[in-house]
C-alpha cells in the first residue's frame, strides 16, 4: 500500500453498529456484504463480523445499511468533512444515519 493510499484509509474511518432488536432478518445487508454481516441460525437476525469495515467496503456497507428494510444498520463516520458524523459531533438518530448512507452512496 502505498504512503497517500494508507492515509486515505486512516482518513476513512467507518463504524457499523445494528440494532438486533429492530431487524427484520430479512438477510439483504449479508447476501450484499457477507464479510461484514452475518445472519444468525438461531432467530434469523443479523450479525455483525467486522465493526469497522476497510475503505475498500465502505461502498458496499454504505449501500447496504441504506437498503435495510427495518433500519437496523446505522454507520457512524469520521475524516470526511461536514458531510458525516464526527466523533466530535453529538450523533444523530438512526434515520439520520441511513439517510447519510443513502446520500453518500455514489461519492
Amino acid at each position: 500500500m502505498t504512503e497517500n493510499a494508507e492515509a486515505n484509509a486512516e482518513e476513512e474511518q467507518m463504524d457499523v453498529r445494528v440494532d438486533r432488536h429492530r431487524c427484520a432478518g430479512s438477510g439483504l445487508c449479508m447476501a450484499q456484504v457477507p464479510a461484514v454481516f452475518d445472519q444468525s441460525d438461531e432467530d434469523g437476525k443479523v450479525l455483525l463480523n467486522v465493526p469497522a469495515p476497510g475503505s475498500e467496503l465502505a461502498g458496499a456497507v454504505r449501500r447496504a445499511a441504506a437498503r435495510c428494510p427495518s433500519g437496523a444498520i446505522t454507520l457512524h463516520e469520521s475524516g470526511h468533512g461536514p458531510e458525516h458524523a464526527s466523533e466530535d459531533e453529538s450523533e444523530p438518530g438512526p434515520e439520520h444515519d441511513l439517510e447519510r448512507a443513502h446520500d453518500t452512496a455514489g461519492h
